[in-house]
């Protein structure tokens, strides 16, 4: 276990090792969830699983040949160039097979995918039987380490992210057109081509640069993880944007540092590991997308639908029983029973119970001196508002969207509860247009008569 002296110097990045390791795989994760997000929306996400794999093949053989030749073979710009020509070899083949082949994008980038990293195995194999001690820590291409960075790899590593990001502001644009109407785009004469060709070179540039410090296996969570824990927080693709780069750079770092705390663990797994605890946690409780918050919205949504049908059917039985119109002014003249609202819709008694206790401690209903319900004269204004809504839409579907009158009630039903004031002023602009406007009128379904018995208060 570290000391406390020993977490003092990672959290306060005492250490100039740990300083330069956590700054640039910061900047790393800057990247990885800039350009992640466009993926993600593009549905392309898997495409950087795929150029990661390639990358392997590009890094023994650039480790080959720059031996043979005589030069350092563990030299990371020898070896991350390799990487570039493999991933953009790899990226046209998957081009290839999508253009020539009858062959899905699934197929495409499962086939290069394993082509290539097998061959990249075999040749770590080759290497290995070549009995060159400069190339023991080849393997840490896969999963990745921190520890071995310098200062010419944070800055290579800072010099990418800032060509990557810049490029992606400068076409923030043209890029969100691409992700969100590609034929819109084409239509209006973007070359969607070239922008996709753009958008896979700076991932493949990502995936490159992101080798040493996370991984060939694991770059591609960076690019996923942090967008897709991003979507949960916001609708608004910069803000979205913004939320996975911050996303990207906390998890990098923290990871970076829990690898420094613990040596023995791999810094990309350790990443990937941060990444995914704030995905859980944005899925839980993000405002805009979050499981928890979704659950709420939907827990009152379900309960003003309730409100609004206890209103509504007290509205329309009292209705049925007394021709005179309703006056938000004028509290109603009748009751009615707790049986007689059972009958209206398919409640239980549990449910009917509970509707009218929490309507009852809103001052919208109360009882009877005989024990039955009425409307208040707060609940008859909102019962002639949630009526008058109903109606406003049952007639626009019966005489504008051809809906048979005995099948408008199901269709009204569905979307009265969700009308907003424009969209009801709207409505009344439209039917008042055209001498169609209700005060409040019948509903085109037969109401249940009147039960013996129901008295006025």
């Amino acid at each position: 276990m570290p000391e406390l002296t020993d977490i003092l110097h990672v959290l306060l990045l005492r250490d100039y090792n740990t300083r330069l390791v956590v700054l640039a795989t910061a900047i790393l994760g800057i990247a990885t969830g800039v350009v992640g997000t466009f993926m993600l929306l593009r549905k392309r996400a898997l495409l950087g699983d795929a150029l990661s794999h390639t990358t392997l093949p590009g890094v023994g053989l650039a480790f080959i040949l720059a031996t043979l030749i005589g030069m350092d073979g563990k030299s990371l710009p020898i070896l991350l160039t390799g990487a570039l020509l493999m991933s953009i070899a790899g990226a046209g083949t998957i081009l290839l097979i999508r253009r020539y082949t009858r062959l899905k994008e699934d197929a495409a980038l499962g086939i290069t995918l394993s082509v290539f990293f097998g061959a990249g195995v075999a040749i770590l194999g080759v290497i290995q039987q070549m009995g060159l001690s400069s190339a023991a820590g080849l393997q840490t291409f896969i999963y990745g380490s921190t520890a071995s960075m310098i200062a010419s790899d944070a800055i290579f590593i800072a010099v990418v992210a800032g060509i990557v990001v810049s490029t992606c502001t400068l076409l923030f644009k043209e890029l969100k057109l691409l992700c969100f109407d590609e034929d819109f785009a084409q239509g209006q004469g973007w070359p969607v081509g070239l922008l996709d060709a753009v958008l896979a070179g700076l991932m493949v540039l990502v995936v490159v640069v992101g080798l040493q410090a996370v991984g060939m296996i694991l770059i591609v969570a960076m690019l996923i993880i942090p967008a897709a824990a991003a979507r949960f927080w916001t609708e608004r693709l910069l803000s979205m944007t913004i939320i996975a780069a911050l996303i990207g750079a906390i998890s990098a770092a923290s990871g970076a540092a829990a690898s420094a705390l613990y040596p023995n663990l791999p810094s990309g797994a350790m990443i990937v590991l941060v990444a995914l605890a704030i995905f859980i946690l944005s899925a839980l409780v993000a405002p805009a997308r979050g499981v928890i918050s979704r659950a709420l919205r939907k827990q009152t949504l379900n309960k003003r639908v309730d409100r609004q049908h206890l209103l509504r059917a007290m509205y329309e039985f009292l209705k049925a029983t007394d021709d005179e119109r309703y006056d938000e002014d004028k509290p109603p003249a009748q009751d009615v029973g707790f049986d007689e609202l059972l009958c209206c819709r398919s409640w239980n008694t549990r449910k009917l119970t509970r509707l009218l206790h929490s309507a009852q401690r809103d001052g919208l209903v109360r009882t009877s001196y005989n024990g039955r319900w009425l409307l208040t004269q707060r609940g008859a204004g909102a019962a002639v508002r949630v009526v008058r809504n109903y109606r406003l839409w049952e007639i626009y579907l019966i005489n504008y969207a051809d809906v048979a009158p005995n099948h408008v009630d199901r269709d009204a039903d569905r979307i009265e509860h969700v009308l907003s004031p424009t969209l009801i002023r709207e409505l009344e602009e439209l039917l008042e247009r055209d001498g169609r406007i209700p005060i409040i009128q019948f509903s085109p379904h037969k109401m249940p008569p009147a039960m013996p018995g129901s008295g006025s208060d």
